[in-house]
């Protein structure tokens, strides 16, 4: 294990801990740390162990006559990182005590944790007084906008940042340690995420969910220090946000544009971007049925469920409709554009099922162009199209293909979830092309209702004990040299059978896989809890 994982410092046989020791780890500490030895959060020691430094000095604080113990890291959800002990009461909420920033940028953050913990939101001061709750913008742009440092001490916390993601998710920590414990301990914590990507994906085109579900799993992402939240909103089943360029489309059970608009708002005020994602070329059954003529048919006349027609014009201007359209209401930065399981790829010769397709490669990219080409040159078209809104596009690894005329843009992240395709790929050929890829495994990420074909629900403990944003495909591990080019991960909810489960249970039963999951992006190392303490902690913090 890294050194950061050490339990405690050695300190000299009966040494007395100053309230200015230095810690160790990731960060060094400031001269105002104000910390009494090291410990990380995975700490050994519980309150009431015996104090490993007898006896105080004078300038001990918080108090001259009386001796604390070394105080543990707070347990919370995902586990920090590293925790600088001290000695003293720690801090709790009580009546009179204030929450202040020093940035009004910090406002929304401020009122939120405000009114979790029963406190006065006072707003911008630059007095201090005892049992504050301060936040602070540390603005470095070299640094991590995710890390954080939250101090505890004279009575006091401070949550420092150099973005206001940080601070948020320093609130985070200060929330689970008093819900948990009833007090945040004396020392310092300083955390930052592993992976910059952590998401739950939910797939609301088969199975509608309601606009108050979808807001109360934010509310729990937040918490947990999650930052997206994948809307798959159009598949073969529904279309399931209202849409004004094309209301034939909108299936009945669907959310209005003001519920997205509160969802996305929500969102926003947890530092969660919405990532949506318009499934094409397949998956668009729910438009078809609203365009056949859309509708892409083999030799012999068939239609192709679910497949529009790529060769013609009007299947792009209606996809390239939507995509505008939508831009417009989700303003995060990322894009999810499908690309996955395109039925003219899956027969043994797609040039001799789909003529059309084939010629039409060919008078576009030239007489060696295939169907895959083809296809590909969708991809690129549609990244060019949510592009122009300064979103980054990602796509499901199977609309990547090996070799060819056409390549995807190098600017399509990808994001890995099967190795089941017809000429599936290895992650690492992804990885070594230099390619951002999403870890989405379908091994242990994927909870999808119903449990067809081979899908089990997964579980937190699996995830806990088994996963790590470095196992891309089934259960083997890609080498660690490609751990920079993943950006981190999602649980993914889909919907085959949409009545196998009812909301609430669909909550219940991700509830530890999502807790799992978060452990492990935000640091990939082996806990140090069990699964046992894991789960345990989990009921404590809820």
């Amino acid at each position: 294990m890294r050194q950061r994982r050490a339990l405690v410092v050695a300190l000299a046989a009966g040494a007395v801990v100053a309230a200015s020791g230095v810690g160790l780890g990731l960060w060094a500490a400031s001269d105002d740390d104000g910390a009494a030895g090291s410990t990380t959060a995975s700490s050994a020691q519980r309150p009431g162990d015996p104090d490993e430094a007898a006896g105080t000095t004078p300038g001990e604080r918080p108090s001259p006559t009386r001796s604390y113990p070394l105080s543990r890291a707070p347990r919370t959800i995902p586990a920090v990182r590293e925790h600088t002990a001290g000695r003293g009461p720690g801090w709790r909420p009580a009546e009179g005590h204030r929450v202040v920033v020093d940035d009004p940028a910090l406002a929304d953050e401020g009122r939120l944790i405000a009114g979790e913990l029963g406190l006065a939101y006072a707003g911008e001061r630059d007095d201090r007084r005892e049992g504050d709750l301060r936040l602070e913008l540390n603005r470095d742009a070299g640094a991590n906008p995710e890390s954080y440092t939250m101090t505890v001490r004279d009575g006091r916390v401070t949550v420092g940042a150099p973005g206001e993601a940080g601070v948020f998710y320093g609130t985070r920590t200060l929330k689970q340690a008093i819900r948990g414990a009833g007090t945040a301990p004396e020392g310092v914590v300083r955390d930052e995420p592993a992976k910059q990507r952590r998401g739950l994906m939910l797939d609301i085109a088969r199975k509608h969910y309601t606009a108050d579900w979808i807001e109360d799993r934010i509310r729990e992402l937040g918490d947990l220090k999650f930052n997206e939240i994948g809307l798959h909103f159009s598949d073969d089943q529904g279309f399931r946000i209202e849409s004004d360029s094309h209301p034939e489309i909108v299936s009945e059970d669907r959310l209005t544009k003001a519920q997205v608009k509160r969802i996305v708002d929500l969102a926003e005020s947890r530092h969660i971007t919405v990532v949506p994602e318009i499934d094409s070329p397949g998956h668009l059954g729910a438009v078809i049925a609203a365009h056949p003529d859309l509708q892409l048919r083999d030799a012999s006349g068939g239609a192709v469920r679910g497949a529009i027609d790529i060769s013609r014009a009007e299947s792009a201007e209606i996809v390239d409709d939507l995509l505008d359209e939508y831009a417009g209401l989700f303003p995060g930065g990322q894009w999810h554009l499908g690309g996955d399981e395109y039925q003219a790829l899956v027969v043994p010769d797609p040039e001799a099922s789909f003529p059309g397709l084939a010629a039409a490669a060919r008078e576009k990219y030239g007489s060696g162009a295939t169907v895959e080409d083809l296809t590909t040159g969708w991809l690129n078209d549609r990244a060019a199209t949510v592009r122009a809104h300064g979103r980054t596009p990602r796509a499901w690894n199977d609309g990547f293909f090996r070799g060819g005329s056409v390549r995807a843009d190098e600017d399509i992240r990808v994001a890995y979830w099967t190795g089941k395709e017809i000429g599936a790929r290895q992650p690492a050929e992804y990885l070594g092309e230099g390619r951002e890829v999403v870890n989405y495994n379908d091994e242990f990420l994927y909870y999808v209702l119903g449990e067809p074909l081979t899908f089990v629900y997964p579980t937190g403990e699996r995830i806990y004990e088994q996963w790590t944003p470095l196992v891309l495909r089934g259960t083997t591990p890609v080498p660690e040299r490609y751990d920079d080019r993943i950006a981190g991960g999602s649980f993914a909810v889909w919907g085959d059978l949409p009545r196998a489960q009812t909301q609430e249970q669909v909550a219940a039963g991700i509830r530890l896989p999502l807790r799992a999951t978060v452990q492990k992006l935000w640091d990939p190392d082996e806990p140090e809890l069990s699964w046992a303490e894991f789960r345990t902690l989990a009921g404590k913090l809820d």
